[in-house]
């Protein structure tokens, strides 16, 4: 199977909230509000375009990931960050690489641009393999109770997370 991963555009916007609707719709640990939140993103300044990806499959979109701009904030200082949410890939294509691929290629990216690390609330057996370790290594929190190992962050350069810790400030448009 031949993926391609490319930039999301404007054009792209009504296929890729469905691909996400349909990518969670049996999803047992949701809200079913994953499309939203990422229609509510792309309004505000924490969302990239350059990591706004979607992956096609014989020219059909398939599959989707967006990270965008989030905060650690330690009381005293805040440190940029990157949050993972969503990545999604339509039912009858997931486990055959494509989120891999989307999440490999926004982190190339996101690398590139110069971020130094990406958080990241996820199955905590699939992304420690790209090198995702469970935030409180570096003291880092989630601002609501979720599970420990579950709540990871990656550095994206050597000593990204050096000195950062604190609390996790998501978006307004994470809760809406």
């Amino acid at each position: 199977m031949n993926i391609k991963i490319r930039k999301e555009t404007e054009k792209d916007y009504s296929i890729t909230e469905d691909v996400i609707e349909k990518a969670f719709r049996e999803m047992e640990f949701t809200d079913h509000m994953e499309q939203y939140l990422v229609a509510r993103l792309r309004k505000t300044e924490n969302f990239i375009p350059e990591l706004s990806l979607i992956a096609e499959v014989e020219g059909k979109v398939v599959g989707h990931i967006l990270l965008s701009r989030i905060t650690i904030n330690n009381g005293e200082k805040a440190f940029e960050s990157l949050a993972l949410a969503p990545v999604s890939v339509l039912p009858e294509y997931q486990n055959k690489g494509i989120g891999s691929a989307l999440i490999s290629e926004s982190i190339k990216i996101a690398k590139k641009m110069k971020f130094k690390s990406i958080i990241v609330l996820g199955h905590e057996k699939y992304y420690p393999k790209f090198g995702f370790r469970p935030a409180s290594y570096w003291n880092i929190t989630s601002p609501f109770e979720v599970p420990e190992k579950s709540f990871m962050a990656l550095e994206l350069e050597d000593g990204g997370l050096d000195g950062v810790s604190g609390e996790v400030t998501y978006p307004k448009a994470f809760f809406e």
